[in-house]
C-alpha cells in the first residue's frame, strides 16, 4: 500500500521542471497518458521569461519555479503542499517527533499565524502561549502575506537561538512580544495516570512515528498498576492527527480482528483503499507486530473516548472506527472534520509534494471531511458550559477546503449566532487576570469533560450539553 501520510498541523501551504516551451503534448500520469493544456504551460513560460528578462532586478530562478509550483499546490486546498528542501526536512522531523522550534501547532487565519495549540512542555507552553493566540510578527517579519510553511521557517532554527514572537491574544484585546529560546523539540505524544482505583486515563497528543510503541508501554504501565481495570478515558482532544498507519493501530488495540478501521476513495486506483485492524495495516518494516503485548483485557474494558473541535483527522478516524463498531462511547464536542489524505511524493532527492489525493471514510461508509465526528454525548468544556467553543476553526471554515462528498453544505445558523454571542463575552473574558483565564490542564482534577468520562463509565449521571445537543441535531439534519 502506499504510504499515506497526514502532517500534524505545523506545516501547510505549496515546479514546473525542464523547459516548458519545449513541453511534451502528452504526460505520463500514474494513471496513463494524460493530455496537458499546452497553450496555457506556453503562457506560463512566456510570464517566466517576461519576469526574467524584463523584472526591475536579477531573480532566482530556481526560487520563481519553486513559487510557482508552490502557488500551484496550494491553491488546492489548505492540506496540499510543496516541499523546498528545508521544509522536507522539518515535515519528516515533524512526522518522526523531532525537530527544532518552539514546539507549536498551527493553523492560518485572516493571514496571520493561528496558535491551535502549544506542544505540551515545550518552549511555547513554557513561555504561555495559548490555543487561538495569533503571531503577528516573528522577529522583524510581519506575518500578514507569509504562506504558512514561510512562517514555519522562521520560527524554527538551531537549538539554544532566540525568536521573538508578537502576539495578539483576542481575548485580552492586547498585542504583546515573547521572547522564546529554541530547542529540540521531543513530543510526548502519550501521557497516562490512573485516575482513581480501577479507572484509568490515556491521552494521545499526536500520531508520530513512535506513538503505537509509547501507546503500548503506557497501556501495560497502567494494568500493571491496575490489572482488574474497570474502565478507561481514551483522550483524543485537542489531537490534530499525524500517521495514519498509527491511528489504525489504536484502533486495532480495541477492535476484534479484521474488522475494517477506516476507507479511502480518490481517483487513483491506489487510493481506493480499506485498512482493517490486522497487523499487514499497520506495522512497520521490523515486521514485529507492538500490539501483541497488550493484554486481552483491553478489547472488552468499558471505553469513553473524549474528542473537541481540535481533534482532528488521525484522531478522527480512530473516533469514527470506535464509534461505528459501538466499541467505545465518544465524548465531547463535535471533532474539526479534517477527512482528507495526503500523500508525498517526492520530485527529487530532497524536495516533494504532499497532496490531497484521497477523502477518509469511516467503516460506515460516513465521510469525515468537513463534518467531523459528532460525539454520543455531548459535554461542554467547563461546568459553566462552553461559551467560546464557537470561535473555534474548523475545517469547513478553511478558506478552499474540500468538500465532504456527499452531499451540499449548509451553513449553521445558530452557530453564527453563537459566535456573534461569544464575541460579546470576551469583554468579560479580558477582565479576569491571566491565571483566571488559563483552562484547566487536561487530565488533572479540574478536567471537567475527564469528570464526566469517569461518570459515565461508573454508570453515574452525566452533565450533558444542552446547547451542543441542539447543535449536533441540526447537523445531522443538514446531511
Amino acid at each position: 500500500m502506499g504510504q499515506k501520510l497526514k502532517i500534524a498541523g505545523w506545516i501547510s501551504i505549496g515546479a514546473m521542471a525542464g523547459a516548458l516551451t519545449t513541453v511534451q503534448l502528452q504526460a505520463v500520469a500514474r494513471g496513463g497518458l494524460t493530455p496537458l493544456p499546452l497553450e496555457e504551460l506556453q503562457q506560463l513560460a512566456a510570464v517566466f521569461g517576461m519576469i526574467k528578462s524584463d523584472y526591475v532586478e536579477p531573480v532566482d530562478e530556481k526560487k520563481l519555479i519553486g513559487d510557482a509550483i508552490s502557488g500551484m499546490v496550494s491553491s488546492l486546498d489548505p492540506h496540499s503542499a510543496y516541499f523546498d528542501k528545508k521544509s522536507f526536512k522539518e515535515f519528516r522531523e515533524g512526522t518522526s517527533g523531532r525537530f527544532v522550534g518552539v514546539g507549536i501547532e498551527i493553523s492560518q487565519e485572516d493571514g496571520l499565524v493561528k496558535v491551535v495549540s502549544p506542544i505540551e512542555g515545550s518552549p511555547a507552553d513554557r513561555a504561555g502561549l495559548k490555543p487561538n493566540d495569533l503571531i503577528t510578527r516573528i522577529d522583524d517579519t510581519a506575518v500578514k502575506g507569509l504562506s504558512l510553511n514561510d512562517a514555519v521557517k522562521k520560527m524554527r532554527g538551531e537549538p539554544k537561538s532566540k525568536v521573538v514572537l508578537t502576539i495578539f491574544r483576542k481575548d485580552e484585546s492586547r498585542t504583546f512580544p515573547v521572547s522564546i529560546i529554541r530547542e529540540e523539540i521531543k513530543t510526548q505524544s502519550v501521557r497516562s495516570k490512573v485516575i482513581e482505583p480501577g479507572y484509568a486515563w490515556i491521552r494521545l497528543s499526536q500520531f508520530q512515528e513512535r506513538t503505537v510503541d509509547d501507546f503500548v508501554t503506557k497501556l501495560e504501565q497502567i494494568y500493571k498498576q491496575e490489572p482488574n481495570l474497570k474502565g478507561l478515558v481514551l483522550d483524543l482532544r485537542n489531537d490534530p492527527g499525524g500517521l495514519l498507519d498509527a491511528a489504525v493501530a489504536v484502533s486495532s488495540a480495541f477492535l476484534p480482528q479484521n474488522v475494517t478501521v477506516v476507507s479511502t476513495n480518490g481517483q487513483l486506483e491506489e487510493s481506493k483503499f480499506t485498512y482493517k485492524a490486522a497487523p499487514e495495516f499497520y506495522q512497520r518494516r521490523s515486521g514485529m507486530d507492538p500490539l501483541k503485548r497488550l493484554p486481552a483485557a483491553l478489547k472488552t474494558v468499558p471505553l469513553i473516548v473524549l474528542v473537541n473541535e481540535g481533534s482532528a483527522s488521525a484522531s478522527e478516524i480512530v473516533a469514527g472506527a470506535l464509534q461505528d463498531h459501538k466499541r467505545a462511547v465518544i465524548m465531547g464536542t463535535q471533532t474539526f472534520g479534517k477527512g482528507s489524505v495526503q500523500t508525498v511524493r517526492p520530485l527529487g532527492p530532497d524536495t516533494g509534494i504532499k497532496l490531497t489525493t484521497a477523502r477518509y471514510y469511516t467503516p460506515s461508509g460516513k465521510s469525515i471531511q468537513a463534518r467531523g465526528i459528532v460525539p454520543d454525548v455531548l459535554v461542554d468544556d467547563t461546568a459553566d458550559g462552553s461559551p467560546f467553543a464557537a470561535l473555534r476553526t474548523r475545517e469547513a471554515d478553511l478558506e478552499k477546503h474540500l468538500n465532504s462528498g456527499q452531499g451540499a453544505e449548509v451553513k449553521d445558523v445558530n452557530r453564527e449566532k453563537a459566535r456573534e454571542e461569544a464575541m460579546k463575552r470576551l469583554d468579560e473574558e479580558a477582565r479576569k487576570t491571566p491565571e483566571q483565564r488559563r483552562p484547566p490542564e487536561l487530565g488533572s482534577d479540574k478536567d471537567f469533560q475527564l469528570a464526566q468520562a469517569i461518570n459515565k463509565l461508573k454508570g453515574k449521571p452525566v452533565l450533558v450539553s444542552k446547547t451542543a445537543l441542539v447543535e449536533a441535531k441540526n447537523e445531522k439534519k443538514d446531511n
